[in-house]
């Protein structure tokens, strides 16, 4: 009939790597959103209320990307070497843009 196997339950470093994801999908996503947005309102080349509702209506899919790229990554090290990446260099670029103004 039914053969019954063992459940075998999640080693603790899978759910450490799966806790890791979710920081990094939540705060790294939010953090590579929160800069995107601000490099985006900073630099778009129209007026200053359209580059601010601009780079908000975007930064609804980059959190979205940002949460699937970090799903998608081969490892949490990995999703969160892709996000800290392009965070430094659009952290670098709104500073740029604050010393420069």
């Amino acid at each position: 009939m039914f053969s019954l196997k063992p459940v075998c339950s999640p080693t603790l470093a899978y759910r450490l790597a799966v806790l890791s994801r979710v920081v990094a999908a939540v705060a790294g996503g939010y953090l590579l959103t929160a800069l995107c947005t601000v490099v985006a309102a900073r630099y778009l080349p129209m007026s200053r209320a359209d580059a601010v509702m601009t780079a908000t209506m975007l930064s609804f899919a980059i959190f979205t990307c940002a949460v699937i790229w970090v799903f998608a990554a081969r490892s949490a090290w990995h999703a969160w070497a892709g996000l800290a990446a392009p965070a430094l260099v659009l952290a670098l670029a709104a500073w740029m843009g604050r010393v420069a103004a």
